[in-house]
C-alpha cells in the first residue's frame, strides 16, 4: 500500500515537472479561454482554476479520453489524507468538474461521470472579522506624519468604509473617484461594476493623499492607479499585506487580521447595526444574497440576546 508520504512525493514530483504532454496543454488553454471571453471570470478565478486543473492533470496524466471519475476520487482523496481542509478540495472538485463538463459539452469523448464523485460536506466557516472596538483601535494608531502613512491610513480607511476587496481597492484609478458625491466606482469580479459610497471622515485623508503624498510617490512619473508604491507604480497586493502586517503588529491587535477581515468586519458591523441584507449583498458586490448569508452570525448572537431580555417566558 502506498503510503501517504509516497504519495506526497507523486503529487510534489508531478507539479515540480510542470509539463503537460500538448495534448491536454491545449484542452486546458480552450477551457481557460472560455472562463476567460465567454464567462468574463476574473484573473485570480482565472488563475485559480488553471492550478487546480493543472495540478490534478500532472498527478494523473493520460489521454483525455481515458479519464475516469475513479482517477478523481484517488486524486482528492490524496489531497484529504495530506491534509488539505475540505473547501480546498471541493474548490478543486468543482474546477475539475468544470472542466470536463466543458470538454463534453463541447463533444470531447471523456468517460467521466462527475455525480459518481463524493461531495465533501462542509461545515459553516464563520469569516474572521474584528469588533468595532478592534477595528477602531487598528484604524486609531495608523500615524499620518509621512507620506506613506497618509496612503496607509487612506487605503485600510477606504477598505472598512466600502467593503471593498483588496484587489478592488488597488485597481482604484483617479477616473473612479468621485469626491464630490463621495462615491468610488469599483470593478469587481467578472468584470462586473458597482458604486460604493464613503464616509465624509475621509475628506481630509483623500485631500492630503491626492495633493501631497500621492505626487510625493508618483515623482516624475505618470500613472492612473490611485495606490502607488515608493516607485510611483501600482502597489501590489503582497505589498499592502506587508504594511498590514506591521500596522496589526504595531496596533497590538492578537487576531489573525488579513485584508479580507476589513470585508468581513464591514459586512457584520452593518448588519449589527439593522442595515437591511440586500443593502449590505450590493455594497459587497455578491451576485447572490445567500452569499452575503454567511455574515449574519453575529446577528444570531444578538437575537440569542435580546430573546433572553424580552420574551416573557425567558
Amino acid at each position: 500500500m502506498t503510503s501517504v508520504s509516497q504519495r506526497k512525493r507523486q503529487i510534489t514530483t508531478a507539479v515540480s515537472d510542470n509539463k503537460l504532454t500538448p495534448a491536454l496543454f491545449s484542452y486546458l488553454n480552450s477551457f481557460i479561454y472560455h472562463l476567460k471571453v465567454e464567462r468574463g471570470m476574473a484573473k485570480n478565478s482565472i488563475d485559480s482554476y488553471r492550478s487546480d486543473i493543472k495540478d490534478f492533470l500532472l498527478y494523473s496524466e493520460k489521454d483525455i479520453s481515458s479519464y475516469q471519475a475513479a482517477d478523481i476520487v484517488k486524486y482528492l482523496l490524496v489531497l484529504q489524507e495530506l491534509g488539505l481542509v475540505n473547501t480546498s478540495i471541493v474548490r478543486k472538485r468543482v474546477a475539475i468538474g468544470q472542466f470536463f463538463g466543458f470538454l463534453q459539452e463541447n463533444d470531447v469523448p471523456i468517460k467521466v461521470d462527475l455525480d459518481q464523485v463524493p461531495r465533501l460536506k462542509l461545515g459553516v466557516h464563520l469569516p474572521d472579522f474584528l469588533t468595532v472596538e478592534e477595528m477602531f483601535t487598528l484604524l486609531g494608531s495608523l500615524q499620518t506624519s509621512t507620506p506613506l502613512e497618509v496612503r496607509n491610513k487612506l487605503m485600510m480607511e477606504l477598505l472598512y468604509a466600502t467593503g471593498m476587496r483588496i484587489s478592488e481597492l488597488l485597481g482604484i484609478t483617479l477616473h473612479d473617484l468621485n469626491l464630490t458625491d463621495r462615491v468610488i466606482l469599483v470593478h469587481g469580479k467578472g468584470s462586473k461594476q458597482r458604486y460604493v459610497p464613503f464616509v465624509d471622515s475621509l475628506d481630509e485623508l483623500f485631500v492630503r493623499y491626492l495633493n501631497q503624498s500621492r505626487p510625493t510617490l508618483l515623482k516624475l512619473k505618470q500613472s492612473e492607479y490611485l495606490f502607488l508604491n515608493v516607485r510611483g507604480a501600482k502597489l501590489s497586493r503582497m505589498g499592502f499585506w506587508k504594511i498590514l502586517r506591521l500596522a496589526v503588529i504595531a496596533a497590538g491587535i492578537k487576531k489573525d487580521v488579513t485584508p479580507h477581515t476589513f470585508r468581513h468586519s464591514f459586512a457584520t458591523h452593518l448588519l449589527e447595526a439593522g442595515v437591511n441584507l440586500r443593502i449590505v449583498q450590493a455594497l459587497l458586490g455578491h451576485a447572490s444574497i445567500n452569499t452575503t448569508q454567511i455574515y449574519t452570525h453575529v446577528d444570531m448572537r444578538r437575537l440569542i440576546e435580546t430573546h433572553s431580555l424580552y420574551h416573557p417566558r425567558a
